[in-house]
């Protein structure tokens, strides 16, 4: 693949087809982010994937420091046959081991001495997914860039913000329930 793969597309991060649309822009190892993203599939089921649509924007925040590059390779799992699936499982296991990915106090310990590739590496090691191809395909911060474009059109800072159909809703927080989520989201059943 070497960086040079003509045809590829990002599969988009989004699940359901319902007409309502749940927006969840989340750091890839934010433990807050981690809390929500936990809960989406569970919100899918319980809304019914018929009356709801999520999708994830990867939300890049600087104070984490390996934020860009995991991005990057979250983008490139979902360029694969597997496409989002591929980005989803990636995420689950950047979240449930985020300490290999993240430095102590956003500044210290023993990652300082990590290199990009060792991120890439451990990456593939805790999904099973290749990586390290994908991770150079030519114009893939086109991804990377679309979302952290979509955030600043819609004044997002911080992670996880959460939207309903477009407009960011300050009443859903992670730590809330699924069910808490359902109602503010789609009403009362």
């Amino acid at each position: 693949m070497s960086g040079e793969t003509p045809n590829w597309t990002a599969d988009p991060l989004i699940w359901g087809s319902g007409e309502r649309l749940f927006e969840a822009f989340l750091e890839p190892t934010c433990p807050f982010s981690a809390r929500a993203f936990g809960k989406l599939d569970d919100l899918l089921q319980h809304a019914g994937p018929d009356r709801l649509r999520v999708r994830i924007w990867l939300h890049s925040q600087p104070w984490h420091m390996f934020s860009g590059l995991i991005c990057r390779a979250i983008a490139a799992a979902s360029t694969g046959p597997e496409g989002k699936e591929a980005a989803k499982r990636l995420m689950e296991s950047i979240y449930a081991r985020r300490e290999e990915f993240e430095f102590d106090d956003h500044r210290t310990g023993p990652n300082l001495d990590t290199s990009p590739n060792d991120v890439i590496r451990r990456l593939e090691e805790a999904s099973g997914i290749a990586l390290s191809e994908r991770f150079q395909i030519s114009g893939l911060e086109s991804v990377v860039k679309q979302h952290v474009r979509y955030a600043r059109q819609n004044g997002i800072h911080v992670s996880p913000t959460l939207m309903v159909d477009g407009l960011i809703n300050p009443s859903i927080s992670s730590g809330d329930s699924v069910e808490e989520w359902a109602e503010r989201i789609l009403g009362p059943r």
